[in-house]
């Protein structure tokens, strides 16, 4: 039964969304509770595979006999099991705050919508597990037109910011797809594993080289990264205040996830720290995004765009640690991400529940809000201390070892650009509470109800898990060191 888990994690949501829009034709209310209980299911069923994965080893899941390198193979190691824990809980997550916000924003598309969020789901799902670079393309494009359906589907200025997604997104896979063929008109084999055992012998064609740029540029307008990012802000900020969580928290960092397997698992250790400098460019990039991200989060007023641009600048912070070569930064990076993908997921419920139940929509209108919104600002209090990177936080102790890594590897124009983000994200939050203290004498005549509880739970639950993770960084970080690392390094 173990052996099954990962193709039972990728079928829970994909045969969810195949049936969604025949079972909740006529009954639309049924969309949600359906919804919700597949999530969950999938959570607790990625837990168990967690379990099986640390105490057993990797399972190789192979599709209709055909043995790799000549057929399909998923590959539930260590790294995808945290993340696939770290998608199902947080898919689930978003699925409860839609419940409030979906009928009155959707209206008659509520079956679309939640049928584009399980196939979203179940696409990130075949992203983490694939071992095949086309069938990482295949779920890629998947999942980048769930998205960017879920960007539009609201109407209006969101169109605009989802086909603009479209058409960038479109490119980013076209060069994927095209630094692919390279490889494989080199190499006859699209196994990452095999893959791995022929390209050190080929290092010196031009093809390779090629194909790994176009790849590599390819998956970087996917994730986001600087200078590859003006599709984001937009999308994210016009995007539902429903779907953006999901969207934050998830579509970026497993692009991002997918670069990591290609550099550490297809080119292995030994060529991208001795032979090709990519970790160079790598935590180049990443301290570009870290600044630059920052800077231009500082700049803006609106609450959504503000945390866009903020999610740049942690997906450089992450770069900046796998860029290190070292175990110390790699596994600093990867607990970034964890703490991230929560971090964001909470940003943007925060930002859904001061639009939906309070109407703020920038800095100054939380001020006006003032004492009225105690959920908001005590929740925005906690994400504020994990964003900037201070203890008891998870975000301190990634950023800690992040930093530790960039020290090992005597980098210090990582250090530096890890310290300036810092500041600069210290800076834009500064702002937010300025204009809240600034404002909260002013008492507003509009009184606000009780929010519901779905956003006190969501709220709730992700500003407890980013103190949760600070509090048990070190048995985490000794998890990830035992059971994620690539091989070699």
């Amino acid at each position: 039964m173990s052996q099954q888990l990962p193709a039972i994690l990728f079928l829970l949501p994909l045969f969810a969304a195949i049936s969604m829009p025949v079972i909740c034709l006529k009954h639309r209310h049924w969309c949600y509770p359906i919804s919700m209980a597949i999530l969950a299911a999938m959570t607790l069923v990625s837990i168990l595979n967690l379990h099986n994965v640390i105490h057993y080893g990797e399972v190789r899941y192979v599709f209709s006999g055909w043995a790799a390198p000549f057929g399909i193979e998923w590959v539930a190691d260590g790294l995808a099991s945290i993340i696939l824990v770290l998608l199902s809980s947080l898919g689930l997550l978003g699925v409860v705050f839609t419940g409030p916000t979906s009928p009155k924003a959707l209206g008659g598309r509520i079956v679309h919508y939640y049928t584009l969020i399980l196939l979203l789901i179940s696409a990130l799902t075949g992203i983490v597990f694939a071992r095949d670079l086309f069938n990482l393309f295949v779920f890629l494009e998947v999942a980048a037109i769930a998205s960017y359906a879920l960007v539009g589907v609201a109407g209006g200025r969101a169109l605009f910011a989802a086909f603009r997604y479209l058409i960038l997104g479109t490119l980013g896979a076209s060069l994927y797809l095209l630094g692919v063929s390279f490889l494989y008109a080199v190499t006859g084999t699209l196994n990452m594993a095999d893959l791995a055992d022929k390209l050190p012998l080929l290092l010196s064609s031009k093809a390779v080289v090629v194909g790994l740029v176009f790849m590599f540029i390819g998956l970087g307008i996917k994730m986001a990264v600087v200078p590859f990012h003006v599709w984001m802000p937009d999308a994210y900020a016009n995007a539902p205040d429903s779907i953006s969580p999901i969207l934050a928290s998830l579509v970026t960092k497993v692009a991002l996830l997918a670069w990591v397997r290609i550099i550490y698992w297809v080119l292995n250790v030994t060529i991208v720290i001795n032979d090709i400098p990519i970790l160079l460019l790598v935590a180049v990039l990443g301290a570009l995004a870290a600044v630059i991200g920052a800077s231009l989060a500082l700049a803006q007023r609106d609450i959504k765009m503000m945390f866009a641009y903020g999610g740049i600048s942690h997906i450089g912070i992450i770069l900046i640690g796998i860029g290190q070569g070292n175990q110390t930064g790699f596994v600093g990076g990867v607990f970034y991400l964890l703490n991230d993908a929560v971090m964001q997921a909470a940003l943007f419920f925060l930002a859904g529940v001061a639009f939906c139940h309070y109407g703020i929509r920038t800095i100054d209108d939380i001020g006006r809000v003032g004492k009225q919104a105690p959920w908001v600002i005590g929740s925005l209090i906690v994400m504020a201390l994990g964003m900037i990177g201070l203890p008891p936080t998870g975000g301190f102790f990634g950023k800690w070892y992040i930093i530790l890594g960039a020290l090992e590897a005597n980098n210090y124009v990582s250090v530096a650009a890890v310290l300036l983000s810092t500041l600069l994200t210290l800076a834009y939050f500064v702002k937010v509470f300025e204009a809240i203290f600034h404002q909260t004498s002013i008492q507003s005549d509009v009184q606000f109800g009780e929010i519901p509880l779905s956003f006190k739970l969501t709220l709730g639950v992700t500003s407890a898990a980013i103190i949760i993770l600070g509090l048990f960084s070190s048995p985490i970080v000794q998890l990830l060191l035992n059971h994620t690392l690539p091989p070699g390094l």
